[in-house]
C-alpha cells in the first residue's frame, strides 16, 4: 500500500514538474515572440524611414533602391501608411512635384513613375485609387497611363463610375491623339474587371466598340475588344431575364 502511495506520489511530482517545465517552455516562447514581434516592428519602422528618405532623394538611383525595397516588402505581404505615401510621391515624380534647373524639370522619370504606379495596384485603398486617378488623367507618357490604368483595374474600386469615366475620357484623348495597343489592350483589362461594378454601360460600351473597329490597334486587341462586347452583353441579357422572372 505504501509502495503504491510512493509511486502515486512520484508520478504526480513528475507529471507536475512536466506540466510546469512546459509552462515554463510556453512562457519562454512567448516572451520570445513577442520580443520578435517589436523587434519586426522596429525593423519594418526603420526600414519605412529609409525609404522614404530615398523616394524624396533628388537621385535617380535612390528612387530605384527605393523601389526595390517597397516591391520585396508588398511581396512579403507587408504594406504601411508610410510605404504608401513613399508610392505616391515616387508615382508623381516630375508631375505632381517637380525640381527644376533653369527651367528644365530635372526629375522626370516616367519608368520610376510607372513602376510606382505598378505597386499602387498592390496597395488597395481610397488614397491609392484617387492618385492613380490624377496620373491617368494628368501624365502625357503612356507607359504611365498604362501603368496606372492597369493598377485602377487590378484595385476595382469605381464609385459612380468615376474609375470607368476617366477611363474612357483617357482613351479617347490617347486614341485621338497617340493611339497605342498597349494602353488600349489595359484599358479593355480594366473595363472588364470593373465591368460588375458600373452602374450605367453605355459610354464603356462605345469605348469598347471603337477599339473594336479601330485599326490602328493589333489584331489581337480588336479581337479582345469584340470578345469583352459580347461577355457584357451577355450578361446584360442574363441580368434583364432575371429580372423579368
Amino acid at each position: 500500500m505504501k509502495v503504491s502511495k510512493l509511486i502515486a506520489g512520484a508520478c504526480c511530482i513528475f507529471i507536475c514538474q512536466a506540466v510546469f517545465a512546459q509552462e515554463q517552455q510556453n512562457g519562454k516562447e512567448q516572451t520570445s515572440r513577442n520580443e520578435t514581434t517589436v523587434e519586426d516592428e522596429y525593423l519594418s519602422s526603420v526600414q519605412d524611414v529609409i525609404i522614404g528618405e530615398l523616394a524624396a532623394s533628388d537621385e535617380y538611383d535612390n528612387k530605384i533602391v527605393a523601389l526595390q525595397y517597397l516591391e520585396e516588402a508588398i511581396g512579403s505581404g507587408r504594406s504601411s501608411p508610410d510605404m504608401a505615401a513613399a508610392l505616391s510621391r515616387l508615382a508623381g515624380e516630375g508631375i505632381k512635384s517637380q525640381s527644376r534647373t533653369n527651367g528644365r524639370i530635372m526629375n522626370n522619370f516616367p519608368d520610376i513613375r510607372a513602376k510606382a504606379c505598378d505597386l499602387l495596384g498592390e496597395i488597395p485603398t481610397v488614397e491609392s485609387k484617387n492618385m492613380l486617378v490624377s496620373i491617368a488623367t494628368e501624365d502625357k507618357e503612356p507607359m504611365v497611363v498604362t501603368a496606372a490604368i492597369r493598377s485602377l483595374g487590378n484595385i476595382g474600386m469605381n464609385d459612380n463610375d468615376e474609375v470607368v469615366n476617366m477611363i474612357e475620357f483617357v482613351h479617347k484623348k490617347y486614341a485621338a491623339l497617340n493611339p497605342t495597343s498597349s494602353l488600349a489592350l489595359e484599358v479593355l483589362n480594366a473595363y472588364e474587371k470593373l465591368a460588375p461594378t458600373v452602374q450605367n454601360k453605355n459610354e464603356m460600351i462605345q469605348s469598347i466598340s471603337s477599339i473594336g473597329t479601330n485599326y490602328k490597334y493589333v489584331r489581337p486587341v480588336r479581337q479582345k475588344a469584340l470578345q469583352l462586347l459580347k461577355s457584357i452583353q451577355g450578361s446584360n441579357n442574363s441580368n434583364n431575364n432575371k429580372e423579368g422572372k
